[in-house]
């Protein structure tokens, strides 16, 4: 047939449920139908085709909103895990439960039995924190006395004093100062400044300088910590994280060399991740809503996140291997309201999203169209009349979007039986 339907949607999602029950209803009603539409082309002096009444449902053409839904499986749960770099030498002498919420100032594990603390920022620890102790000018003992070595000299005739012999000594002069220390600098200290005057230690400005009131805000926070007053902060001391964080598991057991990523970490909101063709994501965008249906078959109204960047995928393995097929890249949806997830922590999930909308358009259900002898899609009216050709549109919900001179509001058409 020429006349082929004009969808508004010309390249249908993979993973969507709705066109391909609607081609099969279609087909079926074209078989269905097809031998009361063959006598109708020209039987009429006017040229319109026309029919005989037949039983059948009665229905009406409506106008509504169609809307052409996407849906794709996907998994509850509190996203990626990422490692924890752990800094301090020696071994693991507590691990946390999995599962477990850490906040800025809690303890993540310990380490020869001393607390390695959780802080917030993005820089990561590279190096150790203390106040910079002051540098040696290079001036050897003994230099302040040089200069007064010749002394006040002795006339070995006269007995007089030889004052000229003291413009040596002044020459000499006293030691100069020792040089002010200098202090420690960087992007990472007023990092952990911050948090320290976060965590209720003032006392000091927050800024990128480690100074002595640093030092002396650090000295409190490590005797509520137990730890000895140094004044000083060692990179394996902390770990930095985006913010508060959930324990995913761990690597390790007690008695192991801590170094190394013995922990893992996600974020302590719940969030869908999904896998999306590579080729279709134009509609993932941050922010575009959509619908998620929980395992319990409660829905909820969810937002893209984020969009992966590396698909990974596609290739076409050798003899069925792994790793062929589509490539697929990761979607995650993010929740405003985390309450309205209920108690549920992880399970499947089915993400929904709207692919195409009509609005307002007038509409009829699928099987109320009928396939015409001389080529595309006519209605059948109720009364007995002309079949009314028309253009279809978009399909969804097991209805089209029809529209063609004759096709209004509230006419009654059949359902063929």
């Amino acid at each position: 047939m020429d006349d082929t339907m004009d969808n508004a949607d010309d390249t249908p999602g993979k993973g969507r449920r709705g066109p391909l029950l609607i081609a099969a209803g279609i087909v079926l009603v074209a078989a269905v139908s097809g031998i009361g539409a063959l006598g109708l082309g020209g039987g009429g002096d006017d040229g319109e085709a026309s029919a005989l009444p037949r039983a059948g449902k009665t229905v009406g053409v409506t106008r509504a909103t169609l809307t052409d839904q996407a849906e794709l499986a996907g998994d509850l749960g509190h996203g990626p895990e990422v490692p924890f770099l752990v800094k301090a030498p020696g071994t693991v002498t507590w691990l946390p439960e999995t599962g477990k919420t850490v906040r800025r100032g809690q303890t993540v594990l310990r380490v020869d039995d001393r607390p390695v603390v959780l802080l917030y920022g993005a820089l990561p620890v590279y190096r150790d924190l203390a106040v910079t102790p002051p540098e040696d000018d290079g001036t050897q003992e003994g230099d302040a006395s040089g200069g007064t070595s010749g002394g006040t000299g002795t006339d070995t005739g006269t007995g007089d004093t030889n004052t000229s012999g003291t413009g040596g000594g002044e020459a000499g002069g006293a030691a100069p100062a020792r040089l002010p220390a200098a202090a420690l600098r960087g992007m990472d200290v007023k990092q952990f400044e911050t948090n320290l005057a976060a965590l209720g230690y003032t006392g000091f400005t927050v800024d990128d300088t480690y100074s002595d009131l640093t030092a002396e805000a650090v000295k409190r926070w490590q005797k509520d910590l137990g730890l000895p007053q140094t004044g000083s902060v060692a990179a394996g001391d902390i770990l930095y994280a985006p913010g508060a964080v959930r324990i995913a598991g761990a690597t390790v057991r007690v008695g192991a060399e801590a170094a190394g990523t013995p922990l893992s970490y996600t974020s302590t909101r719940r969030m869908v991740t999904f896998s999306a063709s590579a080729a279709e994501t134009g509609w993932a965008r941050r922010g575009t809503a959509v619908d998620v249906e929980l395992p319990d078959g409660r829905t909820v109204r969810g937002e893209v996140g984020a969009v992966g960047k590396d698909a990974t995928g596609g290739g076409g393995g050798e003899g069925g291997e792994e790793g062929g097929g589509e490539p697929k890249v990761s979607v995650t949806v993010n929740f405003d309201d985390q309450k309205g997830l209920g108690r549920l922590q992880s399970g499947p999930v089915t993400v929904r999203y709207v692919m195409n909308e009509r609005e307002s358009v007038l509409t009829v259900p699928v099987a109320a169209l009928v396939a015409l002898a001389e080529g595309g899609y006519g209605l059948e009216p109720a009364d007995g009349g002309a079949f009314v050709p028309v253009k279809t549109g978009l399909f969804a919900d097991g209805k089209v979007e029809v529209s063609g001179d004759g096709v209004r509001e509230g006419l009654k058409v059949r359902i063929p039986e």
